[in-house]
């Protein structure tokens, strides 16, 4: 999806994937003591102003500026505050080892970009630091061809394996890695049964 086709979906009043957070996430997050997190592909912010109740720095980017303007009027109904870029992800940049934690929900990035992408979050990621990840797998794409309602992303290179993950994030102390299949119901377009790809992992210090 490009910048154009995200703006359209969020322009929409409804939320398009809920202002509830994601069910993994809202397990997750809660175990660790609230610091700095940043949140790649944040969309209409229900996950990262999650983070905000909870007392995390929340740092969101995302492609659309629709997104944005949402994620701002979630956070403001629910009393907290966001820091959030709109832009592309080769032009935004982080300083080294500067977050405590790192949000990966459903962040589905361009097939050519994926690998350098995930290594350059790797970096920014202070020693220590925590990953929470959940996105389509590999083997999503019957599960969206059985019920397009369930979304996701229709070319294969673009969803994730375990085998990446573990390229991805190396010496990381693994809380969880696993392929499972999940029932989503996630506003308008995570509707149904889908294949998912989970990971929690520490940074090795």
């Amino acid at each position: 999806m490009n910048k154009e086709r995200w703006d359209g979906r969020y322009r929409e009043e409804s939320y398009a994937y809920g202002e509830k957070p994601n069910q993994f996430f809202s397990t997750w997050l809660p175990k660790f003591e609230p610091k700095s997190i940043l949140m790649p592909a944040d969309g209409e912010g229900r996950n990262g102003v999650y983070a905000a109740t909870l007392g995390w720095q929340v740092t969101a980017f995302d492609l659309s500026s629709e997104g944005k303007a949402k994620a701002l009027q979630l956070a403001n109904r629910k009393q907290v505050s966001l820091n959030y870029t709109v832009g592309d992800f080769t032009e935004i940049e982080f300083e080294e080892n500067s977050f405590d934690a790192i949000g990966l929900i459903y962040a589905h990035f361009p097939a050519d970009k994926k690998e350098v992408f995930h290594q350059r979050l790797h970096t920014y990621l202070k020693p220590g630091g925590l990953v929470i990840f959940e996105a389509f797998s590999k083997n999503h794409l019957p599960y969206k061809k059985a019920n397009p309602s369930v979304g996701g992303p229709g070319n294969i290179d673009v969803a994730f394996s375990i085998a990446e993950i573990e390229a991805y994030f190396p010496n990381y102390e693994v809380l969880l890695l696993e392929e499972v299949v999940v029932d989503l119901n996630e506003g308008l377009y995570h509707v149904g049964q889908g294949s998912v790809v989970r990971f929690v992992g520490k940074k090795s210090s």
